[in-house]
Formats: C-alpha cells, sequence, structure tokens
C-alpha cells in the first residue's frame, strides 16, 4: 500500500508571482541548509523538451545524514543517506522525483504540483483515477497558523500573521485572511507518493516522510510570503542568474562551515 497525500498551501499571491517567489525561495532555502559536509549539491540546472513540454530541468544531490531520524541511520550503511532529486518543472505543472541508490526500487518519493489562481476548491485537479482518488488524503496547510509550526521551527520574522509587506501591502495574515485580503490569490496543489519497502519500518518511514514533507511546505511557504519584498519585484533573467550564483556558493558552504537547517523532528 502506497501512502499518497494531496497538501494543498493557499497564498496571497497569484501564480505568476509564485513562479519567481518559489524558486528566489528554493535557492535561499538552499543555503539555509548546506554546511558542514551535508546539504545541497546542484549538479544540472537547464533547459528541456519533451514529449511537447517545455520547462527547466534540474538534477540535485541531497547529503541528509544528520537530517534523518535515529532509527534510520542506526541501521543505514555509511555513504547510502544520499538522495537524487530531479524536477522537471513545466510552470504552472511540476513532477519531482527523490531516489536513493542505496535502496534502489524499495524507495520512492514524488511529488507532482499543479499551481492554480483558486482556494484550493478543485476536488481531482491531478485527474486521479477512482481507486487512488479513492485512498488520496487531502491536507490543508493554512501559512497564517502558528499552531501548523513546531517551536523549533517558529521564527517571528518568518510569521505571516505578524508581517506586513511593504512592496505589496499584503499581511498581516489573520484567521480569516482568505476571505479579507484583497489581493490576488492561489493554491499549490502538491501530491505526494512515497513509497518505503523495509521489512518492519515501512509504515514507521512513510509516515516520518509524510511529516516531513508537511513540515517543509508549511514552513518553506511560510518563509516565501514573508520574503515577497525581496523577490517580488524580480525578473525570470535576474532568478536564473541567482540560480548559477547559488550553485556556485553551495558547493563552497558544503565543504566548510558547521550543520545547519532542520534536523530530524524527533531530535
Amino acid at each position: 500500500m502506497v501512502l499518497i497525500k494531496e497538501y494543498r498551501v493557499i497564498l496571497p499571491c497569484s501564480v505568476e508571482e509564485y513562479q519567481v517567489g518559489q524558486l528566489f525561495s528554493v535557492a535561499e532555502a538552499s543555503k539555509n541548509e548546506t554546511g558542514g559536509g551535508e546539504g545541497i549539491e546542484v549538479l544540472k540546472n537547464e533547459p528541456y523538451e519533451k514529449d511537447g513540454q517545455k520547462g527547466q530541468y534540474t538534477h540535485k544531490i541531497y547529503h541528509l545524514k544528520s537530517k534523518v531520524p535515529s532509527f534510520v541511520r542506526l541501521i543505514a550503511p555509511e555513504g547510502s543517506l544520499v538522495f537524487h532529486e530531479e524536477a522537471w518543472n513545466a510552470y504552472p505543472y511540476c513532477r519531482t522525483v527523490v531516489s536513493n541508490e542505496y535502496m534502489k526500487d524499495n524507495f520512492h518519493l514524488e511529488i507532482v504540483t499543479w499551481h492554480k489562481p483558486d482556494l484550493g476548491e478543485q476536488d481531482n485537479v491531478h485527474k486521479l483515477d477512482k481507486d487512488t482518488l479513492a485512498s488520496r488524503i487531502v491536507v490543508p496547510i493554512d501559512i497564517a497558523d502558528r499552531s501548523q509550526v513546531s517551536a523549533a521551527d517558529y521564527k517571528a520574522d518568518e510569521d505571516p500573521a505578524i508581517f506586513k509587506s511593504v512592496k505589496t501591502g499584503r499581511g498581516p495574515l489573520g484567521p480569516i485572511w482568505k476571505k479579507e485580503l484583497n489581493c490576488p490569490k492561489m493554491c499549490a496543489y502538491k501530491l505526494v507518493t512515497v513509497k518505503f519497502k523495509w521489512w518492519g519500518l515501512q509504515t514507521k518511514v512513510e509516515n516520518f516522510i509524510h511529516e516531513q514533507e508537511k513540515r517543509i511546505f508549511t514552513n518553506f511557504h511560510r518563509q516565501l510570503f514573508c520574503w515577497i519584498d525581496k523577490w517580488v519585484e524580480l525578473t525570470m533573467d535576474d532568478i536564473r542568474r541567482m540560480e548559477a550564483e547559488t550553485q556556485k556558493e553551495l558547493d563552497e558552504m558544503r565543504k566548510k562551515g558547521s550543520l545547519r537547517g532542520t534536523k530530524a523532528a524527533e531530535e
């Protein structure tokens, strides 16, 4: 049984704005997670065209030893906690696949995202078949709800319930901001499929991965909104230049410094 959840993240920006904001925030968040021999290594970031689809292809390696739970580290061989992430970003559609060379076909993580100008009301935006739709679990994420953020992750300067944008006038986000706020709104529909075949650990690890994905989606999109004044005036050309610079920075940061960023939630 593969565990499938659809996370719906509603945001106070347009689909067009989000394209820039998401790429900017990915680059910034990558730097926050890299150092001390761990973090993110960008192997490829280039345009692609396949089966009539055009977009940007990225291939990254995640060095994650300290970011997985201790019960996995205890049984995982040295060097096995390295994950490959391939993404085909044909915005507003994006597909991301994460694999692990040690586990091969016994591990599969896929995230398929549609970005739509609505409030998350579409019941089957991914066009799932009847059986998959019946087993899918919908998980709403409210970036303004502090209760969805752990005490360890909370940062006052990344709290949409406090932040007010100087450049757009958006925020702070109140309890019913989706109805009150007069600005463009959109939803990122993120369908996450997790398969982890390891006797005795399958359910525990699949649940852990989904908990981490929800945590990442929540924290990332809270940051994205609170960084809006940094990215709202950027162009896609600005973003591509920034990505090239970030790729070089990540290589240097990974080789030196101390461990940074998100640790496994249990620790």
